[in-house]
């Protein structure tokens, strides 16, 4: 197995990593900054966001959507650097909002795990909703055990979520108008609790996992085909680099939700060469 380096420290949590033009994009969310780091660990902090929890992806056009999760809003970057919304999140589900991938058709899928883990209360069903290219936004699944990190296979027919605190993941049919079918386990993880996921091309899918401290590779099925053992939590991974080889990992020490936010600096970037390069999206 090809050894993991380290590419950044320092951080306080890293999520929601995305390779785009060049760069490895990740958000810190006690930081409250959107970062982009190249493969040699030169950064930069791109624009901060005072929400937590946010996450990040693009538009099809190129523009930067974040979702600002304790402002229930979905923002979008313009061309001149500012933030203007692009959907109202609030009249869907009045929780924080969590993860975000976009479809190649531009249709933009959200999660909010339905309860405020920050603020202490009690678990409860989160939903699954989709803004499509018109600007409309509407509920597509519910009842969803703390849902966390979401792709959409390469040739858009289906999106796979995280669900942690059911230790599976979860397929979706994807029909025309964006809206969500067929609803099924596309794999039971045993004692996991999948947070951030990628896909790669040979199908397999990539899954951090905080409490085990490590990432997965699984096929359909629930086969572990990889588990990269780690000395951290791992929040979130990435496939990414020149080839779409390099894994990038987030990963950091976690005390439990009441802590996350107090700025221990124990966050980091790690890559690794992966046996298959990714397939967006993410």
């Amino acid at each position: 197995m090809s050894a993991v380096r380290t590419l950044m420290t320092g951080l306080v949590l890293g999520e929601s990593p995305r390779w785009h033009d060049g760069r490895l994009w990740f958000c810190d969310w006690g930081a409250h900054e959107v970062v982009a780091v190249d493969l040699d660990g030169r950064s930069e902090t791109v624009v901060r966001v005072p929400s937590f929890p946010f996450c990040i992806d693009w538009l099809p056009d190129g523009r930067l959507l974040i979702v600002a999760g304790s402002d229930r809003l979905l923002l979008r970057q313009e061309p001149d650097g500012s933030l203007v919304s692009h959907a109202d999140l609030a009249g869907l589900c009045d929780r924080p909002w969590n993860e975000i991938v976009v479809a190649g058709s531009g249709n933009i899928y959200l999660n909010s795990i339905g309860f405020d883990m920050m603020a202490g209360e009690d678990p409860s069903p989160g939903i699954l909703a989709v803004v499509t290219p018109d600007g409309s936004a509407r509920q597509v699944a519910d009842d969803v055990a703390f849902p966390n990190g979401m792709a959409v296979t390469q040739d858009g027919s289906t999106l796979i979520l995280a669900e942690s605190h059911a230790s599976r993941l979860t397929a979706f049919d994807i029909e025309g108008d964006g809206g969500l079918s067929n609803r099924r386990v596309w794999a039971d993880l045993d004692a996991a609790a999948p947070d951030g996921i990628c896909l790669d091309d040979e199908g397999a899918v990539w899954y951090a996992d905080v409490p085990n401290k490590r990432c997965v590779r699984v096929r359909e099925g629930g086969k572990v085909l990889r588990t990269v053992d780690l000395d951290r939590g791992c929040f979130s991974c990435a496939l990414g680099g020149a080839d779409g080889r390099t894994l990038f990992m987030t990963a950091a020490q976690w005390h439990g939700p009441e802590r996350a936010a107090e700025g221990t600096r124990t966050g980091q970037v790690l890559a690794m060469e992966a046996p298959s390069p990714g397939a967006h999206r993410p």
